[in-house]
């Protein structure tokens, strides 16, 4: 794949600086990451990352309204809280870059973190848990399956928080603490891409960031997650139409040998119309009305999931037995070479669609630097690229065991009353 042109720079207080020239457009792109996401907190005080993609809206000390000073300059916004960080952007007109940085700049150091501005975003957010993940069908599967998966690891709870009684009890020195800790230069990295000159970016960007300073204390630790040694299973019984099932794998992490073999399995068994999960489970079967596979992508060793909604009156234990058919099917079979390089197709298909847009070029390069090198977006897609069949198989039988599942069985009030 064709690489990206970029200039990478850091700022004395540690702000990562990177710059992306096209001059096909006449727009940028603000992309600020934080490393930071709800792996960095602690329990009984979940939520917190999640809570702060809110309260980043929320008025600066000389910006008490973000969007409408944006919106002066004809700019969109947005921003997304992973488990692993916590991604703000901007898009705007080229010639206003520098009313994105003053205002990027602005929330990063004095962000007005009053009683009015929490309450108001603490309502928000519990609202929030409550309509998507609380009142929503399956809504809190993730919730069952991330705390039945992991037992020391921050990654047993989602992003939302682990239960609405922690968004509930912030007190306003938790909120500044977490914000003092992981919202500073050192922690974060600023891309900038578009219709701009490096020179001039880097001079606009150490006026409105230089002065800032780096955290000079010490962020918490992140428990380690113990090897998984059995098979682990839970049943939940709700008011859902239909029973669903979760099997999810220990996988490797996302900068860990077996991280690309683990996606790849998971492409080919779950990718699109003709793979096997979609052909054998969903078509061509009578006990699975939808169904998936798929890794969570996460920094730190995650899961690699099988998932899937069942017809009316079939058993989530029912689908797990045809779920591991397939699997043990795929363990016997293999991949072919035809198969693999199909999926490898496939794969250069999107990366070259996602490349098209301005703003997932951005993100792209933010990310791959806060896994260590901006341009790991192509390595890690040549790298992938070049994966056999036999190394991919070898990873399958490591990481598809019984001992190193996680099975949630959501099984629906009228399925468990039969």
């Amino acid at each position: 794949m064709n690489k990206l042109n970029y200039q990478r720079t850091f700022l004395p207080n540690g702000l990562e600086l990177i710059v992306h020239e096209d001059h096909g457009s006449q727009m940028a792109v603000v992309n600020l990451l934080y490393k930071v996401g709800s792996r960095n907190e602690i329990s009984g005080k979940t939520g917190l990352a999640h809570f702060f993609e809110h309260l980043m809206f929320g008025g600066s000390k000389n910006i008490p309204l973000f969007d409408r000073e944006l919106d002066r300059v004809g700019g969109t916004c947005n921003a997304f809280t992973s488990p692993d960080i916590t991604n703000y952007y901007i898009s705007l007109p080229a010639t206003n870059l520098e009313t994105a940085l003053w205002l990027e700049s602005d929330r990063m150091f004095q962000l007005q973190l009053t009683e009015k501005t929490i309450e108001t975003q603490r309502k928000v957010v519990i609202e929030e848990f409550k309509q998507r993940y609380l009142n929503q069908p399956y809504g809190e599967v993730f919730h069952h399956l991330r705390n039945l998966a992991f037992k020391n690891h921050p990654y047993r709870w989602p992003t939302i928080g682990e239960k609405i009684q922690d968004i509930e009890e912030y007190k306003r020195n938790d909120v500044e603490e977490f914000y003092t800790a992981h919202y500073s230069p050192d922690n974060a990295i600023l891309v900038i891409a578009g219709n701009v000159e490096p020179v001039q970016v880097k001079v606009m960007v150490e006026k409105w960031f230089g002065d800032i300073p780096s955290y000079s204390g010490n962020r918490a630790e992140i428990f380690i997650e113990e090897n998984q040694t059995e098979k682990r299973s839970e049943s939940i019984v709700k008011n859902v139409p239909t029973d669903a099932l979760y099997k999810g794998f220990k996988m490797p992490g996302r900068m860990e040998p077996g991280y690309l073999e683990a996606d790849l399995i998971t492409d080919y068994l779950g990718f699109g119309n003709s793979s096997k999960v979609q052909t054998q489970l969903v078509k061509n079967g009578d006990k699975f009305a939808s169904a998936g596979a798929y890794v969570l992508g996460s920094y730190d060793p995650s899961l690699l999931i099988f998932s899937g909604k069942m017809e009316e009156g079939v058993s989530a234990k029912e689908g797990e037995v045809e779920i591991d058919k397939l699997i043990s099917e795929f363990l016997t079979e293999g991949i072919t070479h035809h198969d693999l390089q199909k999926i490898k197709n496939q794969n250069e298909a999107i990366k070259t669609y996602e490349g098209i847009q301005l703003l997932n070029r951005a993100m792209s390069l933010a990310y791959h630097a806060f896994l260590g090198d901006p341009a790991g977006y192509f390595e890690e897609f040549d790298k992938k690229s070049q994966i056999p069949s036999s190394q991919i198989m070898d990873w399958a039988h490591k990481l598809l065991k019984e001992d190193q599942s996680s099975v949630l069985y959501y099984e629906s009030e009228k399925n468990a009353k039969v």
